[in-house]
């Protein structure tokens, strides 16, 4: 049983400790949040020991000890369990019958996310799916960063057009002519800048865009 203060704040356990378990988990910890990390495997535990204050050699699947581990007490919970979907499966029925209340499960596919869903999970990622859909934005350089939303919206970093350079944004009306809003801007040696409709784009900035994904796509494309 773990200390009460421990679990005081903000507070998420992380089961699996491959790659993507064990890079979440720390990020969390740097983040200033209560971490408790799973794993069965012995030496991905002792492999998170040096950088993680709470790990523990535990299976999951085992509804038991996450009882004992007070499991359910954790406002998330974030479930890597690399390729096992059987593994994956037994954990996110324990905690949904625990009444976890933020499931975040890692899928590999499709159908191993819709399982986890029918089963309980609140959120399914798919890492390796959304970092390639990432990099192909990238790779052309078109686009400087990309994220993408469930719902078909996303933001963008990309270079200012021509069309924009030497003109406030009210000018350049690129709301109206391509369908993006530009959120702001960015300069070299200079302080992110909020856009406003008086803001002149110069050469050589970066516009921060928001919109549907294909419209942001084509925007870039103008670069």
């Amino acid at each position: 049983m773990l200390d009460k203060d421990f679990k005081a704040c903000d507070s998420v356990v992380v089961i699996g400790l491959g790659r993507f378990g064990s890079a979440v988990a720390r990020a969390l910890q740097r983040l200033g949040h209560d971490v408790l990390a799973l794993d069965q495997n012995a030496e991905s535990v002792q492999a998170a020991a040096d950088e993680l204050p709470h790990v523990v050699q535990a299976d999951a699947t085992d509804l038991e000890t996450l009882k004992q581990l007070d499991v359910a007490s954790f406002r998330h919970a974030v479930v890597s369990m690399g390729e096992s979907l059987e593994s994956t499966v037994l954990t996110v029925l324990n905690l949904s019958q625990m009444g976890c209340k933020d499931i975040w499960v890692k899928a590999n596919n499709p159908a191993h996310g819709r399982v986890a869903e029918r089963l309980g999970a609140h959120h399914v990622i798919y890492p390796e799916a959304d970092m390639g859909e990432r990099v192909a934005h990238l790779v052309t350089g078109k686009m400087i960063d990309f994220i993408e939303f469930d719902d078909g919206f996303a933001i963008a970093k990309t270079r200012a057009p021509a069309e924009t350079h030497g003109k406030p944004l009210s000018e350049s009306n690129v709301r109206q002519r391509h369908g993006i809003t530009v959120v702001g801007v960015k300069r070299r040696h200079q302080d992110f800048i909020y856009a406003r409709p008086e803001t002149v784009i110069q050469a050589g900035d970066q516009l921060i865009v928001a919109g549907a994904t294909p419209v942001v796509e084509r925007f870039a494309a103008r670069v």
